[in-house]
């Protein structure tokens, strides 16, 4: 959701990478929040504290399938000398009709099931004979194949301290904590805990929906045949795949020719799916950039925040760049340069923190190393750019992948981060510490 107009310069102004991604996240705010069922909030992030209505459990209940005994009556047992009681019934799980365990007096008992009134301790089945009248067994028959074992005798074979294998009342949450807080993002343990307690909805920022989409007309989709002066379209399929990733609900729009109206009516399509649309390719400086031709003027002047505004950075790769909002609801959009490496890094960069940003998340970038650059020789960086360059990161050291050069897709395939050379290093030489960004 944009809410302000980027900042505006000359067209010869370089723009810092910090002053770029400064006027996205001043721009993009968090969705509205919704109320969702439970599974379709997975990947959210809750708008408020949870808590905890009922205990969990809500009653003393078996930890194992067993016999629930009174302590006093197998003090002492074993193998040799035995305990042996009496079987009263079975207790499963979800049963409330509950019996007495008197003195001498043992009752069948489920995991799960709520603890009879009068035992204190459960002792597995495989201490005892499973009313078998031999030794230790290793379970119990089907109470529809043997209806007896719910009666008889059984013999205990080692004795049981109190509460042994009782799961307490409240042992894992009591009713009045605090579940969750407020900026969780919701994954299966905290859905499973959320049903636990009996919440079938929760109140989150939801998902984000970007809409990513390339632009080229030399461009053809995977599994189709190429022709002279044509390459398979990566783009898109990398950062729909980064943007789910960031936890967005992503879309892939198939590459756009290079023609500005269609361009310009295909992002109108989009719009009514999108929070968040990324183009790739088309911002630089050429005859043939056809998002920069058609988006450059698409601002209305009675509506404030509106257009986007192309920039050169102060970055290697991915020194140009587009951001702003379109459309009626000024939903943002970032245009990155085509370069497959370019859109990567730019993406790592700029559009990650504003997927996070409107999922409503307070730390919306990846984390930060430091580590000792082991390279065959100094790594170069020109004057006056913030260099980012892929790296292998292991054990607190990095090792540049590919060489330089921004064109290098194989080598972001090897990569697990980028090495960040500062704007006013010229050399990194072997053994220096570096600072780099961790991907995952």
């Amino acid at each position: 959701m944009s809410t302000a107009a980027p900042r505006t310069a000359g067209p010869d102004h370089l723009w810092s990478v910090d002053e770029h991604l400064d006027d996205i996240l001043a721009t993009v705010r968090p969705l509205e929040p919704i109320e969702l069922n439970l599974l379709d909030a997975q990947g959210c992030v809750l708008v408020e504290d949870v808590t905890v209505p009922v205990s969990l459990p809500p009653f003393d209940n078996s930890s194992m399938d067993g016999y629930a005994v009174r302590v006093a009556d197998v003090a002492g047992a074993s193998e040799q000398y035995p305990a042996a009681l009496e079987v009263v019934g079975d207790v499963a799980a979800g049963q409330s009709d509950l019996f007495r365990v008197g003195p001498g007096q043992a009752a069948r008992i489920m995991t799960g099931a709520p603890i009879p009134p009068g035992a204190e301790a459960v002792v597995p089945v495989e201490w005892t004979d499973g009313g078998l009248g031999e030794g230790p067994v290793t379970g119990m028959r089907a109470r529809s194949l043997a209806p007896e074992g719910a009666t008889g005798q059984v013999l205990v074979h080692r004795p049981a301290r109190a509460r042994a294998h009782v799961r307490a009342e409240g042992s894992d949450v009591r009713a009045g904590d605090r579940a969750l807080t407020a900026g969780t993002v919701l994954g299966p343990p905290q859905i499973s805990l959320l049903a636990a307690i009996g919440r079938g909805t929760v109140r989150v920022h939801p998902r984000p929906r970007v809409v990513v989409m390339s632009t080229g007309s030399e461009l053809v989709q995977p599994d189709e045949e190429l022709s002279a002066g044509q390459i398979y379209d990566s783009n898109s399929f990398s950062l729909t795949a980064c943007a789910r990733d960031a936890g967005a609900i992503a879309y892939r729009v198939g590459a756009v020719a290079d023609d500005a109206d269609t361009l310009r009516d295909t992002i109108e399509d989009q719009l009514v799916r999108a929070d968040l649309m990324v183009t790739t390719g088309g911002v630089s400086v050429g005859a043939y950039d056809v998002v920069k031709e058609a988006l450059s003027s698409v601002g209305d002047e009675d509506e404030p925040g509106s257009g986007i505004d192309f920039r050169k950075l102060a970055m290697q790769p991915g020194k140009p760049q587009g951001f702003g909002s379109i459309g009626p609801d000024h939903t943002p959009l970032l245009a990155l340069p085509g370069n497959p490496v370019s859109s990567y890094v730019s993406f790592e960069l700029f559009v990650r923190p504003a997927i996070r940003t409107l999922m409503g998340l307070t730390d919306v970038h990846r984390p930060r190393a430091r580590a000792t650059l082991t390279a065959d020789g100094p790594l170069t960086s020109p004057k006056g750019r913030r260099q980012f360059l892929r790296g292998r990161y292991a054990d607190g050291e990095v090792t540049p992948v590919g060489g330089a050069g921004s064109h290098l897709v194989a080598a972001l395939a090897q990569a697990n981060a980028l090495i960040v050379v500062p704007e006013d290093v010229e050399s990194v030489a072997p053994g220096t510490e570096v600072e780099v960004v961790l991907l995952g």
